[in-house]
């Protein structure tokens, strides 16, 4: 059997696409979503009756709840600038996928329509080379669209004060309080829910054509003190962590332990292995990620982090697996060419014939356990 575990041959050079940067537009199919959705007032008076203004009209100056409107006409479409926002705007706000998918949304159906526009970011989120949204020039933009989320706190409530020049609209939001000054700030609201007033509207995250990255499953081992001085897991699980960062893939962190006691974690190896045969890839410092990987036929990278060499690198020689490192040899370039090969069609297929071949290798191990008893 040692012959017929020969080697697969690991490609020396490859491509892994690092993080991508976020873009100023998503995609979306039509603008129908913002178009159709019901607008509420933003004017106390009009909100308590129920009425729904169409939009478009002319503004003229008027206090609204203690809310001063954009006073004068609509700016004409050469001197129009929009700036897209959202909770995932604000450095004290969060980035959720639904928050940032209805922004791309928005922005793809406004580049459809010829409107110039900018999404904005809060630090974290923003793109390298984009400014982040604290640090906009307000008198850029004719209008702010409001994207997303609850229409309700101090961040929104801001946008008022910062943007009192612009035309202020949101969209595909949630309105608790009609009377809110987070509401009322608004010169057209286009709900997705308002309590007991109209039907809900789909949530524009629904409009975001959604791209496909690799599915990263990952077993990080914790202190191993057997290994005593010769433990790295500290320093390999770093390395791997910012690598991980870096790279345009879903990473979801598991576990091999098994704990019926709580549902965040699994209860059988068959939950487990279930699991692993969704993913496109493992990466592994523990021995069983990479055994039950290949034997489910999905590829491993594994990582052995003891110095020296330790039971994830004696495994790994056992089933003459290549994609693993020592933890001396932990780098993005040699990592990214493993990955890349680990997500070919001959990784799979090197991962699918390895499951073939071990299982009699376990059947020649159990049968001699036996003749000794």
């Amino acid at each position: 059997m040692e012959h017929a575990l020969a080697a697969a041959a690991v490609p020396t050079t490859a491509a892994v696409p690092t993080t991508a940067a976020v873009p100023t537009t998503g995609a979306v199919t039509t603008t129908a979503a913002v178009t159709t959705t019901a607008a509420v007032t933003t004017t106390a008076a009009v909100a308590a009756s129920g009425t729904i203004p169409t939009g478009g009209a002319d503004l003229t100056a008027a206090s609204a709840g203690g809310t001063t409107l954009l006073a004068g006409p609509v700016p004409a479409p050469r001197d129009r600038r929009v700036l897209v926002v959202g909770w995932s705007s604000f450095v004290h706000g969060e980035a959720t996928a639904g928050d940032v998918a209805s922004m791309h949304a928005v922005g793809t159906a406004l580049a459809g329509a010829g409107v110039q526009h900018d999404l904005a970011w809060s630090p974290v989120m923003c793109p390298p080379g984009q400014t982040p949204y604290d640090e906009l020039d307000p008198g850029r933009y004719s209008h702010l669209v409001f994207t997303c989320g609850p229409l309700h706190g101090w961040q929104v409530r801001e946008l008022h004060d910062r943007f009192a020049a612009s035309r202020r609209l949101a969209v595909g939001v949630s309105v608790i309080d009609p009377a809110d000054p987070a509401v009322t700030g608004f010169d057209e609201v286009l709900h997705r829910d308002l309590p007991h007033r109209a039907e809900p509207t789909v949530d524009l995250a629904a409009g975001h054509e959604h791209g496909e990255v690799p599915v990263v499953g990952v077993f990080l081992a914790g202190s191993q003190p057997e290994y005593g001085d010769r433990q790295r897991h500290p320093e390999v699980g770093g390395v791997l962590g910012d690598w991980l960062a870096a790279r345009d893939v879903a990473a979801v962190q598991l576990d091999t332990r098994l704990d019926p006691r709580h549902w965040t974690s699994p209860s059988t190896p068959a939950q487990v292995a279930s699991v692993i045969r969704r993913l496109d890839v493992v990466l592994t410092t523990r021995l069983h990620g990479l055994v039950l990987a290949l034997t489910n036929g999905v590829p491993a990278l594994a990582v052995d982090p003891v110095a020296g060499g330790g039971k994830v690198a004696a495994q790994a020689a056992a089933w003459q697996w290549p994609a693993v490192l020592s933890d001396a040899e932990v780098a993005a370039a040699r990592l990214d060419e493993l990955l890349a090969w680990c997500l070919s069609d001959e990784g799979r297929r090197a991962a699918v014939h390895r499951a073939g071949l071990a299982r009699p290798q376990v059947g020649s191990t159990l049968d001699r356990l036996v003749r000794l008893l």
